[in-house]
């Protein structure tokens, strides 16, 4: 069985959301007392969505971080309470019982994601509280999902950067500029959630050999320390989300 890449490919984390690993797949992982960690065999990250919809105790995320090796990260989906309800507006005692869940999982937290209702446009001063809010409060990776045209105009992108907030590259992207991320924070983070048909489309070849290239090249200033990426795969309603991951993981190492 291939081994999970070492060395400088770890700084491109593939993975899904989800850890559910369908029938076909199964053979390409080691064996597990867990899904999860079955999973971390192969894999070393892994979106957590199902907080967008429900909290977590901290018990909970502690158990997950006590059962992936240690270079394994997590990415974990702010709750609609935050993102959808209120809007960013008043989410303080919101934001702290979520980091309070969240900051569980200690060193293998490896990045929050927001991702923002179609209808949400951007709000100066808003966008501006929040991240000030979040950003006294958690100093590692977030990845904002904007998905109304007004974020990728050059004020909401200046906002996002004055504050460390990377813009994720969607697919399929509401404009194109979401199509790739924001360069001016790290971590570079990807969302692919299927296409032709969002969330159960599987990726052809082609298209993973055009995102491994463009994920290759995403830090050409080699003088520099190379940004993590991270590359997620949203297509999980029909369980491509797992074979579109390893396809591009072996794509990236013998690229390399």
């Amino acid at each position: 069985m291939p081994a999970r890449p070492s060395g400088a490919i770890a700084r491109v984390r593939c993975g899904c959301a989800g850890w559910s690993i369908p029938a076909a797949d199964r053979a390409q992982f080691d064996e597990g007392a867990s899904v999860l960690q079955r999973y971390a065999t192969r894999l070393d990250a892994v979106e957590i969505n199902s907080s967008f919809y429900r909290p977590h105790r901290a018990s909970t995320y502690a158990r997950w971080a006590d059962s992936v090796p240690e270079d394994f990260r997590f990415s974990v989906k702010l709750p609609r309470s935050i993102s959808h309800d209120a809007r960013l507006h008043g989410t303080g005692p919101l934001l702290d019982a979520f980091l309070a869940q969240a900051g569980a999982l200690g060193t293998r937290l490896g990045c929050l994601l927001l991702q923002l209702p179609p209808s949400a446009a951007f709000d100066a001063a808003v966008a501006a509280r929040f991240f000030a809010m979040l950003r006294r409060r958690w100093d590692g990776g977030v990845a904002c999902e904007p998905r109304h045209a007004s974020w990728f105009a050059a004020p909401a992108q200046a906002l996002l950067a004055r504050h460390r907030i990377a813009r994720c590259a969607a697919d399929p992207a509401p404009v194109p500029a979401a199509s790739l991320p924001s360069p001016a924070a790290a971590p570079l983070y990807w969302r692919w959630h299927g296409a032709p048909r969002r969330y159960y489309s599987s990726y052809a070849h082609t298209a993973l050999q055009a995102l491994a290239a463009t994920v290759r090249a995403s830090h050409p200033d080699s003088t520099q320390p190379p940004a993590e990426r991270w590359v997620i795969f949203d297509n999980t309603a029909d369980g491509c989300a797992t074979s579109n991951a390893l396809e591009l993981q072996r794509l990236l190492r013998n690229e390399r």
